[in-house]
């Protein structure tokens, strides 16, 4: 079936479905985990990942079956309308009192069979793409779908404030050490002050602001207008980054193999964990796109088995990439970006691969931010939108891309720590998007499935975590991370 087309777009087989979920969830959390657990220590870390990557994995499933019961709504719905317009034309056409006796007759004799087809484990079929955010609309209240929104705004402001800081911490690192006194690269220790000089008279700070202040002018203004990711940006993005973590686990492997490993990390260090929990949070991030994610996949029949596959994959591949690292470096030469710890010449001989890794994040990130910043735009029009109303010019192509594009580059103006960033995105944002939400739209959707279908339906796509248990657990996981997050910061700002 790979290859057909439908209204949801061009098919694939699950094979490539678990490719491109791979794709979606390996990014760019993945650079920041390597400081992430060399900080918390080994144990720590390997522990809190695995368990990370089983909540997620379990809300992934929530989504699914999400998935699966508002396509049920919106097909029953268009099976009612289409029975409506049979009974409509059947009355028109009907003069004689007999005749409409008789129709009336075999109508009441085909709604049972509809109601057998609705508990028909096809009418759960996922084949129309319902986003997040039309999903909030099916089974939330008002409440609960500006809540939802406002969730989706925050996360996506994060992730522009991560993308805004990381392009330009990158090129200052790489550019200052080359122009520099370290004319091979990040030196050993990585101690850098944002007060050192890059090059002439500028400071290294001053050269992050100006590249800072480049790549808004460069990619700003795509947030004003329309953009759309295309197939071949995708395949050279993903290409690159695959080149990229592969030369970095096989550089490291070969360096510990040598005996040449500097890498000493802790068991555990708890004052670690804040930034450890933000950053896997943030890394095993792919609910709010799942819908146009899974619902091209042309079988569905294993769905969950394959989406654990996945799971089972990520988690090998981030403790490998992360094990290599925290064994490889000293914790204290460990970079926020782990692919700047590659532009020193006694990790790799060739300039060429030291800039490709140096300055690998410029580029992948450089492809998202503006696709990031026009959905994120879009989410507040949507927020603020009135039935049947319009948008002045001045409002819709100005005012919205404005207040997109502002705060991010603020934050980055202020601060380009990107293991903070991606820690407080994780465990705040991250955390209601990933846990909060799917929570409570399966607990609706199964709600609402039951009062629309009967009790004895069943979702062909349901969660194998079935149990209300297992809801209240991720709410109550998710509540946790909170007020550990909100506490810990509490605590080191009163000791500052």
């Amino acid at each position: 079936m790979a290859g057909e087309i439908t209204e949801t777009g061009e098919l694939y087989s699950p094979y490539v479905g678990l490719v491109y979920m791979f794709n979606l969830i390996v990014g760019t959390g993945a650079l920041t985990m390597p400081k992430a657990f060399a900080t918390a220590g080994w144990l720590v870390s390997l522990v809190l990942l695995v368990f990370l990557g089983f909540m997620s994995f379990m809300t992934t499933t929530f989504v699914v079956e999400a998935m699966g019961a508002a396509n049920a709504q919106l097909r029953w719905k268009r099976m009612e309308a289409r029975q409506d317009e049979e009974d409509d034309d059947s009355s028109s056409s009907a003069s004689d009192s007999d005749v409409l006796a008789q129709d009336s007759y075999e109508r009441a004799e085909k709604r049972p069979i509809l109601s057998v087809q609705r508990r028909g484990s096809s009418l759960f079929e996922i084949t129309d793409r319902v986003e997040m955010g039309q999903m909030a609309s099916m089974f939330f209240n008002k409440v609960g779908v500006n809540l939802f929104y406002f969730c989706i705004i925050i996360y996506l402001y994060g992730d522009l404030a991560i993308y805004a800081a990381a392009v330009p911490f990158s090129l200052m690192q790489v550019t200052c050490s080359a122009l520099g006194n370290d004319s091979c690269g990040v030196e050993a220790d990585a101690k850098y002050n944002d007060t050192d000089p890059c090059w002439g008279p500028l400071r290294r700070m001053d050269a992050y602001r100006t590249y800072l202040a480049v790549f808004t002018l460069l990619l700003g203004p795509f947030t004003f207008f329309d953009v759309q990711k295309t197939k071949y940006l995708q395949i050279l993005t993903s290409l690159m980054r695959w080149i990229a973590f592969a030369i970095m686990i096989v550089l490291a492997l070969v360096r510990i193999a040598h005996g040449r490993g500097e890498g000493r990390p802790p068991l555990a260090d708890l004052s670690g964990i804040r930034n450890l929990l933000g950053v896997c949070v943030y890394s095993f991030m792919c609910q709010h796109s799942l819908p146009s994610l899974l619902t091209p996949v042309s079988s569905k029949r294993h769905l969950t088995r394959l989406v654990l596959l996945d799971y089972v994959l990520i988690l090998a591949f981030y403790g490998l990439l992360s094990f290599t690292a925290i064994f490889c470096f000293r914790g204290d030469s460990l970079l926020d970006m782990y692919t700047l710890n590659f532009a020193r010449c006694d990790v790799v001989g060739l300039a060429a691969v030291r800039f490709f890794l140096g300055l690998f994040p410029v580029f992948t990130i450089s492809t998202n931010f503006p696709i990031i910043a026009v959905t994120l735009r879009n989410n507040w029009k949507t927020l603020f939108h009135r039935e049947g109303g319009t948008y002045p010019w001045v409002v819709d192509r100005v005012v919205f891309p404005t207040i997109t594009l502002l705060p991010p580059v603020l934050v980055a103006f202020c601060t380009h720590d990107l293991e903070s960033l991606v820690g407080i995105t994780g465990a705040y944002a991250g955390t209601g998007i990933q846990y909060v939400i799917p929570a409570f739209l399966v607990y609706l959707c199964r709600k609402d499935t039951q009062l629309a279908f009967g009790y004895g339906t069943v979702n062909k796509h349901r969660s194998p975590f079935r149990h209300t248990f297992w809801v209240g657990f991720v709410l109550l996981w998710a509540f946790s991370c909170f007020f550990f997050v909100t506490a810990n910061i509490v605590l080191s700002e009163t000791k500052l």
